[in-house]
This record gives structure tokens, C-alpha cells and sequence, in this order.
């Protein structure tokens, strides 16, 4: 009897102690920012918990417990157990705790003989975790003093003038690294570091100077002489070669009215980097800019120009401009608007250049909705999650405080995050409508659909909804343009790149319309030039846009889409008939080729096909040019100074040994009136490129 009492008893007394145990929840900061990372355990029990990227923590305890809150760089705080469930901590700097931190050894620990406390990290061979393979994430898994908030920016914790958006400087071998590229230091694979020095911000400003304000992290290779490459991509382009008339007198391609190339082109000028050969889509560079066309007057919806003159670089050719312009509305006769935000918030997008810009170009846009417009938006980075239900756009408030709200960390799983967005897009899909999903991003999918073919895939099945898409890209180093470029094309949509917020204002502003409201879709050009005029031609730029000849009359086949109050240039450099060239090689006379003299005075015929927005079959255009040679109108100069600078870019077979003196001379005196100055920033971008080189 008095056996089984006991055990009564005994349980009694272990459900009574479990009965006072509960969650305590929590957050802790250093007055003004979340900490993550920071070491929670009871006093006198090894059990434990570390706080998350906010700053929060959860544990099991009991009343009259002391939790003990650690963080390197921070002075201790203990704190009692009573009847809250919540316990905030504030925790304050330990003025005594080192400006330097050593993580030494990387596999095999070396002793190092500093003064103070060193945090060291040794690698365990036994229990390899993948996700130490990165700088990044062994620094923050091993060492509490340094915060890893988004798994890829590292942060140095216990540093008094450190801010969200600012980085410490990278000195990797010797090089101090531009902060742009601090996103790739990730790559650097940490089996190759021998050591590593983080120095907070007081000592480091005064070994590095004032670009280490910040703190310093000082990475030394076993090799010694590691270099940070830029791990932009983008899709290799092949320049277009002069073609025989008599052998292909058909010319056919898809109309594009992206304008990424030039921005992107810009940034690097301005930050005085080398131009690679394929960021220059030269097609882009003269769509950047407009030029005088007449709006249509008839029921297309695009009028139709064209032009022949001399060509600026070459005296034994003729330049032909073919323009489009589209028709232009007011903003309160445009369609009502279904808008789908699918804003990028990874790691990657933690720069001052990605996510923050990004978040005031957007204001730009929700500051000329209208009441009957609808905004949602879904953000992605280790998953894809909708932050606001679609919303008037006389909420500005509310839409606006969403935006603020955004934070960057984690993966990025694209493929999940466009999955979402279009499938709340047709949820509120607005019959006669826009209906428009806005995917703004660096490009850097790495969860999910992720290379450029599954994502073309993905994306090709998305159009069929009947839903746009809009593509904007931010930020560099880590740059997927050739990714962007894919979902633009095959996601019925238009692409720019936003480097400053002058460029969000031209996206968002003076483009508005344009930018999002499609008013014919898959425009095709065709072009064929008459052999009795005509021996070759050179269309300039649209490499990857070209379409087979056959493409042209197949509706099942994509092209480019125009929008409200857009234009779209295209240049051809051709060889008339009686003139010599060194870029057409002589052939065999054909024997069955016939030409069609009673057309004599024709230079060239073109033709049009397009689709209106919600239509599936295509509406034909023709527009015949005669051969007649005008003097160059100063929007076609302007084009060609463009079209040169990019040849020149591109070291081009064909800019026929000129240089950027020629260039900026052929600008300057076609400058015209140049409203919003975007001619004269051109001017002045190749002036400085020429001091450069």
C-alpha cells in the first residue's frame, strides 16, 4: 500500500513541476535593432535556443528559472522567470569586449597569439554540414558575433554605427572589394580560406580608413591570390551578318521594346567597369530613347515610318530606319488595372542599389492608381507568400506601408513566387481588363524552377492565362539579365532595368501607359527587299529576336508586345546594287532566279502582323518604300549614334574603323530638343566612356 502511495505521489509531483513549466516568448535588441543569433539557455541546464533573423526566441520554462541571454559583443543579461509569458531584453555593448575577432583555420585549428578573446571556428570532418561550405554560413553558425541575417550579407554585431542597409568592406588577399559584389563572396568556397580577421568598426576605420566605417572582414586563401569574379550572366549574342538578297530576300523578326540593355550599359560606364560584348543589345540602346513619330490615325493601333539616308560610318552603304509608334491614351481612358506585385525579398536583394530601390520605384507607380485598379503582391525568397490581398488603388496608404514593410533574407525560389502571383492574378482577372503580373528581381532563382529552361517553361504556360507580364531588374554582381530577358519574351511582357530612380521615374512615370498596358501583341516585321535595288542588308541589332521566315504567318508563333505610346526603331544597313562591298562575297548566277522589273522603284516592302490584346488571330499591315535617299532626319542621326556607339561596344566586324569622337559628334548636332535631357546624358555617358579607355 504504502508503495503504491508513493508512486501516487511521485507522479503527482511531476505533473505539478511539467504543470508550472510554460512558453516564454521574446524578442531581443540592442535598443534599436532586432539581434539574431543571440544565445538563450537556463541558468544551471544545458538546454538552450538562439533568437531568428527578427530578434525572437521561444523556450520552455519554469517560474522562478533564470534565463541567461549571450551575445559576443554584448554584455550579459540574466533575467527571472515570472508569471509574463514575455520576456523583451534589451542588451547593451560590453565596451571591454574586443574591436577584432580572429576565426582561424578553416579544418585544421592554429592557436593564434593575439590579445583578447578569439572566436575560432574547426571544421568537423565527421559530421560535414553542407551548409558550412559557404563563408557566410560558417561565420554565422559558429561564431555569435557575427550575424548572417540573410544568408547572404554578413553583418558584424556589437558594431555602434552599424545600419541595415550598410555593409562592412570585403579585403579578400590583399584586394578590398567593391561592396556591388559583396553578393559572390558567398561563393567563395571556405575549404580554400586559411583565415579570416572581422574587425568592428572603431579599429577598422583606423587600419582601413573610412570606407571600413562599417567594420572590416579580412579573408586570407591558402593560395593568396583569390579574385572576386562577377557572376552576371547573360545570353550570348552572335552579330548579324550582311545576307545576299538574291540568296535571303526575306527578313523577319520580332519587335522589342525592352530598353534593360542601355540602363545596364549606363551603370557600368558609371561605375567605371569594362563593357561585356553581350550586355549590348544594340536594338535596346536605340529603343531607350524616343523619336518623333505620328500617332496612328487609322483603326491599328501603331503607325507606320520609315526612312532611307546615308550611313554615318560607311560611304558605300545606305541606313533604312523602320519606326512604330504606338497610339498613345490618356491615363483615365486606359482599362482597368489587376496588378499582381512579385517582389523579390532573398538575400540577394538586401543591397542599397536591389531591395530599397526597388520599394520607392514601386511608390512611383502606386501613386498614379486609380480607384478602380486593383494591387496584390506576393514576395518570395525560401518560399512565396502574399503580404497584401488585392486592394484599391485608392488605398495608397495601405499599399505603401506593405512595400515598407518588406525585408530581404533567404533563398530564392522563383519558380514558386511566380506560380503564386499568377494564380492570384487570375483569381481577380478582370475581363476586358490589364491583367499584370510587375516581377521585380535581381534574376538569382536557386529554389525550384530555376534554370533559364525550366523557367522558360514555366513561364511560356503562365501566358496562356491571358495575364502580362511586366520584368524589371535590379542591382549587379549578381545579375541574371539572360534569365529576365527569357521571361519578358516568353511571358507576353516588357523588360527594363532600374538603376537609379531616375530610371523609375522614365519606367513609371513618363512611360507609364506603356509600361503596362498592352495595346497590340506577337508584332512581327517582315521585310523584303527587291534584287533589282538592293544586293544585301544588315539588320543592326535583334539577335535574339530573329524569327524564321515562315514564323511569320504561323499565329501559333510568340513575338514581342507594344505598348500604349511606345515606339520601336529597327535599322537595316544595306548595299544597293551598283555599289561595291567588302562584307558580300561574289556567288555562282543563279540560273532559275527571276526579279520583277515593273517594281523597279521599290526599295524594299514591309509588312506587319499583330494580335490585339485578348485576340488569337493576327491583323497584316504593308508598307512599301520607294528608293528614294532623303537627308537624315535628326531623330535617324540620334538612332545612328546610338546604333555606332553599341557597334563600337561590341567591337563590331562592321562600325568600319571609327571611333567614340564620331560618335559624340553624330549626337551632339542631332540632339534636337531634348525635353526630359535623356540625349544629353547620352552625350556626356560616351564622353566619359572615351576618358576611360
Amino acid at each position: 500500500m504504502m508503495r503504491k502511495l508513493f508512486y501516487v505521489f511521485l507522479i503527482s509531483g511531476i505533473s505539478i513541476i511539467q504543470a508550472q513549466q510554460k512558453e516564454i516568448t521574446g524578442t531581443v535588441t540592442d535598443g534599436s535593432t532586432s539581434l539574431p543569433g543571440v544565445s538563450i539557455f537556463i541558468k544551471g541546464n544545458s538546454n538552450g535556443v538562439t533568437t531568428d533573423f527578427d530578434g525572437k526566441y521561444s523556450i520552455r520554462a519554469s517560474i522562478g528559472d533564470t534565463l541567461v541571454f549571450s551575445y559576443l559583443g554584448y554584455k550579459k543579461n540574466n533575467k527571472t522567470v515570472g508569471k509574463s509569458n514575455v520576456i523583451n531584453v534589451v542588451l547593451t555593448q560590453d565596451s571591454e569586449s574586443l574591436d577584432e575577432i580572429v576565426v582561424v583555420g578553416y579544418g585544421n585549428y592554429r592557436s593564434a597569439s593575439i590579445t583578447g578573446a578569439v572566436s575560432s571556428i574547426k571544421s568537423k570532418r565527421k559530421k560535414y554540414n553542407p551548409l558550412h561550405h559557404k563563408i557566410a554560413n560558417s561565420l554565422q553558425s559558429n561564431s555569435l558575433g557575427i550575424a548572417n541575417s540573410n544568408q547572404k550579407r554578413i553583418k558584424i554585431r556589437g558594431v555602434a554605427t552599424f545600419k541595415k542597409q550598410k555593409q562592412p568592406l570585403y579585403i579578400i588577399d590583399g584586394i578590398a572589394i567593391n561592396n556591388a559584389y559583396n553578393p559572390l563572396i558567398k561563393n567563395l568556397d571556405s575549404k580554400k580560406i586559411n583565415k579570416i580577421n572581422v574587425y568592428k568598426s572603431n579599429k577598422a576605420k583606423k587600419l582601413f580608413g573610412n570606407s571600413a566605417r562599417n567594420g572590416c572582414i579580412v579573408i586570407t586563401t591558402k593560395k593568396g591570390n583569390y579574385r572576386i569574379e562577377n557572376d552576371e550572366s547573360y545570353a550570348k549574342i552572335y552579330e548579324n551578318k550582311f545576307e545576299r538578297v538574291t540568296l535571303s530576300p526575306l527578313s523577319t523578326f520580332s519587335i522589342d521594346v525592352d530598353k534593360a540593355s542601355y540602363s545596364n550599359v549606363r551603370r557600368m560606364i558609371n561605375n567605371g567597369e569594362k563593357v561585356p560584348f553581350d550586355t549590348v543589345k544594340i536594338e535596346e540602346m536605340i529603343n531607350y530613347f524616343d523619336y518623333d513619330y505620328e500617332q496612328p490615325t487609322d483603326k491599328h493601333p501603331f503607325s507606320i515610318h520609315t526612312e532611307v539616308s546615308k550611313t554615318p560610318w560607311n560611304t558605300n552603304t545606305k541606313l533604312v530606319r523602320i519606326g512604330l509608334q504606338g497610339k498613345e491614351y490618356l491615363q483615365e481612358n486606359l482599362p482597368a488595372s489587376n496588378l499582381t506585385f512579385l517582389i523579390d525579398v532573398s538575400g540577394s536583394m538586401g543591397n542599397a542599389n536591389k531591395l530599397p530601390l526597388l520599394k520607392a520605384a514601386f511608390k512611383l507607380l502606386v501613386k498614379q492608381l486609380r480607384k478602380k485598379d486593383k494591387v496584390a503582391i506576393v514576395v518570395y525568397a525560401g518560399a512565396a507568400g502574399v503580404v497584401l490581398k488585392p486592394t484599391s488603388g485608392n488605398q495608397k496608404e495601405k499599399i505603401i506601408t506593405a512595400l515598407n514593410n518588406l525585408e530581404s533574407g533567404g533563398s530564392t525560389a522563383g519558380g514558386q513566387g511566380i506560380e503564386l502571383a499568377y494564380k492570384l492574378a487570375e483569381k481577380n482577372f478582370k475581363k476586358n481588363g490589364n491583367n499584370r503580373v510587375i516581377l521585380a528581381t535581381d534574376g538569382d532563382f536557386n529554389v525550384g524552377a530555376s534554370s533559364n529552361k525550366n523557367v522558360e517553361k514555366l513561364i511560356i504556360e503562365k501566358r496562356k492565362t491571358g495575364v502580362f507580364l511586366s520584368v524589371l531588374g535590379f542591382g549587379y554582381g549578381n545579375y541574371k539579365d539572360d534569365k529576365l530577358e527569357i521571361l519578358a519574351d516568353k511571358g507576353n511582357g516588357n523588360y527594363a532595368y532600374v538603376d537609379t530612380m531616375q530610371e523609375a521615374q522614365k519606367v513609371f512615370g513618363q512611360e507609364f501607359g506603356g509600361t503596362l498596358h498592352t495595346i497590340a501583341k506577337d508584332v512581327k516585321i517582315q521585310i523584303e527587299f527587291n534584287p533589282n535595288i538592293v544586293k544585301g542588308y544588315r539588320l543592326i541589332g535583334y539577335e535574339n529576336r530573329l524569327l524564321n521566315d515562315e514564323d511569320f504567318i504561323d499565329d501559333t508563333i510568340d513575338a514581342g508586345e507594344l505598348g500604349a505610346g511606345h515606339t520601336v526603331t529597327a535599322l537595316y544597313e544595306i548595299v544597293l546594287i551598283d555599289a561595291k562591298s567588302d562584307y558580300l562575297k561574289e556567288v555562282p548566277k543563279l540560273k532559275y532566279t527571276e526579279t520583277n522589273s515593273s517594281n523597279s522603284d521599290e526599295l524594299f516592302t514591309v509588312k506587319f502582323r499583330y494580335k490585339k490584346p485578348s485576340g488569337i488571330e493576327s491583323i497584316e499591315m504593308v508598307h512599301v518604300q520607294n528608293n528614294t535617299v532623303e537627308i537624315a532626319s535628326k531623330d535617324l542621326q540620334f538612332a545612328s549614334a546610338v546604333a555606332l556607339f553599341g557597334m563600337q561596344l561590341r567591337n563590331s566586324s562592321y562600325s568600319n574603323n571609327t571611333n567614340l569622337k564620331d560618335v559624340i559628334v553624330l549626337a551632339e548636332k542631332s540632339r534636337g530638343e531634348d525635353k526630359q535631357g535623356y540625349r544629353a546624358e547620352f552625350i556626356r555617358l560616351v564622353k566619359s566612356y572615351e576618358n576611360e579607355i
